[in-house]
């Protein structure tokens, strides 16, 4: 009833899982990922026990392939299931159930695992695994639900489209370095769910992505005049206190404030403040 793709970053410092299916709410049940542990997705018949149980197995080390084979030798329901899982290192491994409906299958590599049961073909799981592979210059996330749309367009879930979920995991990359979970996105019933998962994801990259040091644009001068002139349009006048307090004040209302940097403005910011303030004149340069 789903694709799924599990998989790890080359540096190995994210962990992620990207799934779709004709089933709602497909986001909930199937991914499971720890920071530099692993990652798993149980699919067809979903057996929920082996989010944690896998999850501990590959605490201890347990590579991927010997995570499978524990959970699915104990498991009297092991022929309906499906599963995927990449650990902290090496290969992933993937099992599907002789009795999963087809068609049915996986394919595994170096950090990823694409499975998926009644699907059009197995062309829908090579295409996960192709566009994985080529998808290298891209974050990790968009990397992610790139290939899940790969497999989408290359067929999916032979009975149609409902849902989607994206899960990724980092050590301390989550919201304000308060947890690990980076990104954890549900589209739970939705016409066409991969595509607005992608639309999500650039929401939430706006909104939540840490700032690129190499684009940033110090707070002073021209820049500086133009933040506080967008501000004042926007009802947040710069006081005593000055631009960068009126900045902030106005970011925490947009939910922009990951995107904050002491001293300077993110590009990203800067956009969006210009894209959301009534037209104001570009401030003169000094004479």
């Amino acid at each position: 009833m789903t694709f799924s793709l599990v998989a790890r970053s080359a540096d190995g410092r994210l962990h992620g899982v990207a799934v779709a299916s004709k089933f709602l709410a497909a986001g909930a049940l199937v991914p499971a990922a720890a920071a530099e542990v692993g990652a798993l997705a149980t699919q067809a018949h979903v057996n929920l026990a082996y989010r944690p149980q896998g999850l501990t197995l590959l605490r201890t080390g347990v590579a991927a392939a010997d995570v499978v084979a524990g959970l699915v030798a104990t498991d009297p329901e092991r022929d309906h299931r499906q599963l995927g899982v990449v650990g902290a290192s090496g290969a992933g491994a993937s099992w599907t159930g002789p009795a999963c409906h087809p068609w049915a299958g996986g394919r595994t590599g170096d950090g990823w695992a694409a499975q998926g049961n009644i699907l059009t073909g197995p062309e829908v799981v090579d295409a996960l695994g192709a566009a994985w592979q080529a998808g290298t210059a891209l974050p990790f996330a968009e990397r992610l639900v790139a290939a899940l749309r790969a497999g989408d367009e290359a067929g999916g879930d032979r009975r149609g489209r409902q849902s989607a979920g994206l899960l990724v995991v980092e050590r301390g990359g989550g919201y304000g370095g308060t947890s690990d979970v980076v990104v954890d996105l549900r589209v739970d019933d939705h016409p066409d769910p991969v595509a607005e998962l992608g639309r999500l994801l650039t929401a939430h990259t706006m909104l939540f992505g840490r700032p690129d040091p190499a684009t940033l644009l110090d707070l002073s001068g021209a820049v500086a005049a133009e933040v506080a002139a967008l501000l004042g349009a926007l009802g947040h006048p710069v006081q005593e206190d000055g631009t960068e307090a009126a900045l902030i004040s106005w970011a925490g209302i947009e939910n922009l404030e990951e995107r904050l940097v002491p001293g300077r403005i993110d590009p990203v910011v800067l956009t969006h403040l210009r894209g959301v303030a009534p037209h104001v004149p570009a401030p003169r340069a000094p004479r």
